[in-house]
């Protein structure tokens, strides 16, 4: 049993060489050396790659921002929400942050006009019904109006059919 695993060389989590019988373990980390210089590249304590170029000052890595062509639909947005006065003021390239940003603050202006339409709308019909209430109209007179109406068509159409 021991000799068998001094025949194994662990290389990682789940990798495991396995060595010549009788072959130290020495000649098989050897043999291991040049690849390890060639392979992927090593995590430091901290990481971050240890070989992977130039980073800057403090190792930040610097990307650029993606930007975006704002169709007209997008400018009338920006316009809206206040970010530029003018169509003119509007760049041709804006970060997408700044586009979602106004979509967002457009989308809570739409939502409050709705509530304030909705409460219009709800006195509306609450000062239409008090009228309606003045004049001793009600839907339960109407039906009864329409019914009445209905059966005199009704018998028309059998007098009619009668002759």
């Amino acid at each position: 049993m021991l000799a068998a695993a001094e025949n194994l060389l662990r290389l990682g989590p789940g990798r495991v060489l396995r060595c010549a019988p009788g072959a130290p373990r020495t000649a098989a980390r050897r043999w291991l050396a040049p690849l390890r210089s060639q392979g992927s590249p090593r995590f430091s304590s901290g990481g971050t790659p240890s070989g992977s170029g130039p980073q800057g000052p403090a190792g930040k890595v610097h990307r650029v921002p993606a930007e975006h062509k704002p169709s007209q639909f997008d400018k009338k947005i920006l316009l809206w929400t206040g970010r530029f006065k003018a169509v003119e003021d509007i760049p041709p390239r804006i970060p997408p942050e700044m586009i979602d940003a106004a979509r967002n603050k457009a989308r809570v202006k739409a939502c409050y006009i709705m509530i304030g339409l909705t409460i219009i709308a709800c006195f509306a019909v609450i000062a239409s019904a008090k009228r309606a209430v003045e004049r001793h109209e009600s839907l339960t007179s109407w039906n009864l109006a329409k019914k009445a109406k209905w059966r005199e068509e009704a018998a028309l159409a059998a007098q009619s059919k009668a002759k």
